[in-house]
């Protein structure tokens, strides 16, 4: 049986940058172990498979898929089947913004998407949880070891230190001193699979704030740049070049190291430019009091493909 499929670059505005998601805006009458299969053939960090929804006031189901299994959230997959319902007129676009709700492995997940010319130009996220936080147990020698760096490399002081954070997803967020120790990191598996297979955050986001945003006042002023890497072995992924709920949860652990306690927090994370495929992820955070409120994370999409999927 036919199944029409697209094929998207996510957090970016030009073909062959960013993340790429396959998308299959219809996937009635699929089975678990078909979207298994579909999402291993595609071989993406991600595919998603698009439903009805369960309840009709969303918008629609979206299921997420990696090579080797399912996700309960995902931010570029959330971002890049928005952009593509509405490219596809799938979801009717309703002037410059157009509010939608997918229904997900963690809850309704609302999504914005702007539009120009009756056309999708940039879509929003709300992480469906505040961010999580949670220590770590590995300290600096042993992060040093996983990533075939110095334990110098990697920043702890009395603001930064390696930290697991979820909005849905765990991440282990590894703050590194310079953009050449970003460059240099290199997943030795062996040593991951002895220290940090089976915690609750086994995937590796690694960041350093860039020279320009320290200049400007950087993190603790709430308008931040910073330059990331993310490694997932456990998820049958190497490096990936765009991490929405990664960026999701980076808004939670980035707020509780802000001088600025109310109002609106920002952050623009460059990801991928390693691999050649760099991305733009704008990530804004509510606080009140210091608390945490909500987490938004949004960027462009680019269509690359469409075509038809034989499913035996």
């Amino acid at each position: 049986m036919p199944y029409k499929y697209f094929i998207t670059d996510v957090f970016t505005d030009t073909p062959f940058g960013g993340n790429q998601l396959a998308v299959l805006p219809d996937a009635r009458g699929l089975n678990d172990a078909q979207m298994q299969a579909i999402a291993r053939e595609f071989n993406f960090s991600e595919t998603t498979f698009v439903f009805p929804p369960e309840n009709s006031k969303n918008t629609r189901k979206v299921r997420i898929f990696t090579p080797a299994s399912e996700l309960p959230f995902a931010g570029h997959p959330t971002v890049g089947t928005a952009y593509v319902l509405a490219y596809a007129n799938e979801v009717p676009l309703s002037g410059d913004e157009t509010r939608i709700v997918f229904e997900e492995g963690v809850g309704p997940v609302p999504v914005t998407i702007r539009s120009r010319d009756g056309k999708p130009v940039f879509m929003q996220l709300t992480a469906a949880k505040i961010p999580e936080r949670r220590p770590t147990s590995v300290d600096a020698a042993g992060l040093a070891d996983i990533l075939s760096l110095e334990p110098s490399d990697i920043l702890y002081d009395e603001h930064f230190v390696p930290e697991a954070v979820s909005a849905g997803v765990p991440f282990l967020f590894v703050p590194l001193r310079s953009l050449d120790a970003l460059a240099r990191a290199r997943v030795r598996t062996d040593v991951w699979e002895r220290t940090l297979k089976g915690a609750w955050a086994a995937e590796m986001f690694l960041w350093v704030e860039t020279p320009d945003s320290v200049h400007r006042g950087g993190i603790k002023s709430g308008d931040a740049e910073l330059r990331a890497r993310m490694f997932a072995p456990a998820l049958g992924l190497g490096e990936d070049p765009a991490t929405g709920g990664a960026a999701a949860a980076f808004g939670g652990y980035l707020a509780a190291r802000c001088e600025k306690r109310d109002g609106l927090l920002k952050w623009l994370v460059h990801q991928g430019v390693e691999m050649g495929r760099p991305s733009r992820l704008e990530v804004e955070t509510d606080v009140v009091g210091g608390e945490v409120k909500a987490v938004r994370v949004g960027g462009a999409s680019v269509l690359v493909s469409s075509g038809e999927l034989l499913v035996p």
